[in-house]
């Protein structure tokens, strides 16, 4: 799974306005900050192994929100969203991702398949004639 496109494809949804492009990148950025802030005061305030282990799986998965924000204010620059799916059905390309998004829940998830993207795109980078 692309982390990026992911993010693509949920800030274009079925008609690539640029309202919904704000709004994909509020909740992004709302994401990361109320679920890591909420896990780490879980963690920081409870004594119960219960609430413990409930702080730490949110600021895991809020955490998956802090690269698809990076991606999301990436592509608001002009005509990069457009670049990014070019050529790409954007519907069926959304039914995909609309299930992938899941892998949100899986604390560090798409922090983890982010960093990969990235080492192979620099790797290919290198090793290009």
């Amino acid at each position: 799974m692309n982390v990026r496109r992911l993010a693509a494809v949920d800030m274009y949804g079925s008609r690539g306005t640029t309202r919904r492009r704000w709004i994909i990148l509020a909740e992004f950025l709302v994401g990361v900050s109320l679920m890591v802030t909420w896990g780490i005061w879980l963690l920081a305030s409870s004594s119960g192994l219960g609430t413990r282990v409930i702080g730490l799986w949110l600021a895991g998965a809020g955490l998956n929100y802090a690269p698809l924000s990076m991606y999301a204010i990436a592509l608001m620059r002009h005509g990069a969203l457009d670049a990014e799916l070019a050529g790409v059905d954007t519907d069926r390309e959304l039914r995909r991702y609309t299930v992938l998004q899941l892998w949100v829940f899986v604390p560090l998830s798409l922090v983890v398949l982010a960093i990969r993207d990235t080492l192979a795109r620099r790797r290919a980078r290198t090793t290009a004639p």
